[in-house]
């Protein structure tokens, strides 16, 4: 039977029980079934905050370096396609069946879960492809996500920070422990975070990997004009800032250009792909801030080390009269770590629904944010993020600002209909 794409993931959420099953042995008999393997060198990108960050960034230098790169990142803002991008563009929907196929035509009577599936399918789709450098983003942990059936040549672990503790346990170095899994025996894992879990070096340890550690083996230094990095026996002096915005943004490009560094010898890059890379590089969602009246900024960031990240550069932005929020989230998020990062920026919530039965409704989040401000906050709920945002557009002077942050669905929900026209109608 031919499926379309939305059939085939329509079918994959009906093979396991579970829409979690944290393993390995599953993913990888198909794998092995599929004979799905990798020829040209292979990055893995894990950890809490700044993945899909990292990895477009690599991808960034490595095409204005002249390769052709092939990059799985997730999850998506509007379309499941984006999440299969080679030579810098998603693929079509249609082209990715073939693969899925595949995968149902390997899998036997293994259940897969429906993020196995897709990610297995994904995998087949870059392995036939003409590529020389493959980025893969591994989804919730590391040591048993189905990213990790594919032997990588760098491993990159970014931040580290309390989110999904039912999968991954209660603090930073049990995190770290399933992070680190992705590290290989000689071969380099890059540490992005400055003050990474104990558990992530012991392990590096453990297994011989080759650890770069932010700074010992590479660090970062800048002015507010221009930034350097320096690295095992090279520099890079000059660089501008990279064209995603935010505190936390030169840690990943410190982290993406350690990881080109290490894999030097099979393919290098220059000074010159690096400024243009970062100068270049685009993500929907990380503290984009669209243009027009009010300012309006879209932020993914959902546990409480991104929400402060994002009050930071929020709060670098300059005055603003008043700044509304549109927020939507998922139920098992650190929602009070979450609200309390930001609260005293907002003075009013627009909370919505999102199309998830984990998300936490919009009446959830009112009475959480009502019970931290018992002064009184300025309180509506919505059935979707569009909405949300609308309201808050009506309610908008052309000088205030409005961040719409939570979950990808939340974004991606503001995001349905092509950027917002920003022209405030009024002002109080």
């Amino acid at each position: 039977m031919t499926r379309t794409l939305e059939q085939w993931l329509q079918h994959s959420e009906s093979l396991h029980p579970k829409t979690m099953d944290l393993s390995l042995e599953r993913v990888q008999q198909v794998r092995d079934a599929m004979g799905l393997a990798f020829t040209v060198p292979v990055i893995t990108v894990a950890g809490t905050n700044g993945k899909g960050s990292t990895c477009s960034m690599i991808e960034a230098i490595a095409r204005a370096a002249g390769y052709r790169v092939g990059l799985y990142i997730k999850p998506h803002l509007l379309h499941f396609e984006e999440r299969c991008r080679v030579d810098g563009s998603p693929v079509g929907a249609e082209s990715l069946c073939e693969d899925f196929e595949a995968v149902e035509q390997a899998r036997g009577d293994t259940a897969l879960t429906t993020f196995e599936f897709s990610t297995l399918a994904i995998l087949r789709r870059l392995a036939r492809e003409p590529l020389d450098l493959v980025i893969l983003e591994v989804g919730l942990g590391g040591r048993y996500d189905a990213v990790n059936a594919i032997d990588a040549d760098c491993s990159v672990i970014t931040s580290i920070d309390l989110d999904h503790t039912e999968f991954l346990g209660p603090d930073r170095e049990s995190i770290g422990r399933e992070k680190a899994g992705i590290l290989r025996t000689g071969r380099p894992g890059i540490v992005s975070d400055p003050m990474p879990p104990q558990s992530i070096i012991d392990t590096g340890r453990e297994i011989g990997a080759d650890l770069w550690l932010n700074g010992r083996d590479f660090n970062h230094q800048g002015d507010r004009q221009q930034w350097g990095w320096s690295g095992r026996g090279r520099r890079y002096h000059g660089l501008a800032y990279p064209a995603l915005r935010g505190a936390n943004q030169l840690l990943n490009a410190s982290g993406a250009i350690a990881a080109l560094e290490a894999l030097r010898e099979r393919l290098p890059v220059n000074a010159q792909a690096v400024r243009q890379g970062l100068a270049g590089v685009d993500l929907p969602g990380r503290f984009q801030i669209v243009p027009g009246q009010p300012a309006l900024v879209l932020d993914v960031a959902h546990n409480p080390q991104a929400v402060s990240a994002l009050a930071l550069n929020l709060d670098q932005m300059g005055f603003f009269p008043r700044t509304f929020a549109v927020f939507g989230v998922m139920r098992d998020k650190d929602l009070a770590g979450v609200v309390g990062r930001i609260a005293p920026l907002i003075d009013r919530w627009f909370v919505t629904d999102l199309p998830l039965p984990r998300a936490a409704t919009a009446d959830e989040l009112a009475i959480l944010l009502r019970a931290q401000r018992p002064d009184g906050v300025a309180v509506s709920t919505h059935s979707d993020p569009s909405q949300a945002l609308a309201a808050a557009l009506a309610a908008a002077d052309p000088t205030d600002r409005i961040v719409v942050f939570g979950s990808f669905y939340t974004v991606g929900g503001v995001l349905k209909q092509g950027l917002p026209r920003l022209n405030a109608p009024h002002q109080a």
